[in-house]
């Protein structure tokens, strides 16, 4: 299949006062060494404003999960830059890479991996911050805060994660990224994991915390349907790239490239003759794309 037709990404949103909380310029990063490596990213670049929701959609294999782990720091640089807050982060190690931590956090696709099946849910979330010095009395606190704020009983502090389900582990990973107050979180698919009546409460939840708490988000996903509910702007990869950016409503119904829009018509629907129309439009795109 040949990539669908190029088009230059629209520019970031750049009101009069608008700086970016997180900037990533010209972020290429490769796996594997010498004639067997694969560049997973081409000179990607992104913005996150303070209490702004960014969406980063595409298949998988796109290279998205790759540029939230750049962030993290769980990935190499092999060029480019990542600045947080105006400071650049993009080669951080050790210690100054763990007190970023506190402010920037991660919200994982797997539920039920992401939590120490060892450990009690009191202990999960305390965790972050008895290891940054907090007293476990103050910990304490901080942790019955957060799961009134993901709305879960503090009953649940001796519990462990087996005895919850899919939606409620999320919960539980959402407070503890919540917990040390970070400014921006990335997001890694965290719904998609979930059936959709779920998703649908999770992700009023993250839309609930982000507007009390004025937290940013990275929000990974494949699916436009889910990010067009909670991002603001929305930015398209394929193959390593951002091939369009723009406003989430205007991207997420009526997006202008052909990889956007295919990735539009294979969101699913419940009305079954729309359905219908999509995927013939969809089959339509992919047979222009091949």
């Amino acid at each position: 299949m040949t990539a669908p037709t190029a088009a230059v990404p629209a520019p970031v949103p750049t009101a009069p006062g608008f700086e970016p909380l997180l900037s990533a310029k010209d972020v290429v990063v490769d796996y594997g060494q010498r004639r067997g490596s694969f560049r997973a990213l081409k000179e990607v670049s992104i913005e996150v404003g303070a209490g702004e929701c960014v969406g980063l959609v595409g298949e998988s294999g796109s290279g998205k999960s790759t540029l939230g782990k750049a962030i993290l720091g769980l990935v190499p640089v092999a060029s480019g830059s990542i600045e947080f807050d105006g400071r650049d982060i993009t080669r951080l190690k050790g210690a100054k890479r763990r007190e970023l931590a506190s402010s920037i956090q991660v919200v994982f696709q797997d539920p039920y991996g992401s939590l120490n099946p060892a450990m009690t849910i009191g202990d999960i979330l305390a965790e972050p911050l008895t290891t940054a010095g907090t007293s476990r009395r103050e910990a304490r606190a901080v942790v019955s805060e957060m799961l009134d704020r993901v709305k879960l009983p503090s009953n649940v502090l001796d519990r462990y994660p087996k005895e919850f389900s899919g939606g409620q582990r999320q919960r539980i990973a959402i407070a503890r990224a919540l917990v040390r107050k970070p400014r921006l979180i990335v997001c890694d698919e965290p719904v998609s994991a979930l059936d959709l009546t779920t998703q649908a409460t999770i992700i009023d939840l993250f839309i609930e915390l982000q507007r009390d708490t004025g937290v940013s988000y990275l929000f990974v996903s494949h699916d436009l349907g889910v990010v067009r509910r909670i991002c603001h702007r929305v930015a398209v990869m394929y193959r390593g790239e951002i091939v369009e950016t723009g406003d989430g409503e205007q991207l997420t119904r009526d997006p202008q490239h052909p990889y956007s829009r295919r990735l539009l018509t294979a969101s699913p629907i419940a009305d079954p003759v729309k359905q219908a129309e999509r995927r013939a439009a969809w089959l339509k795109l992919r047979e222009q794309a091949a």
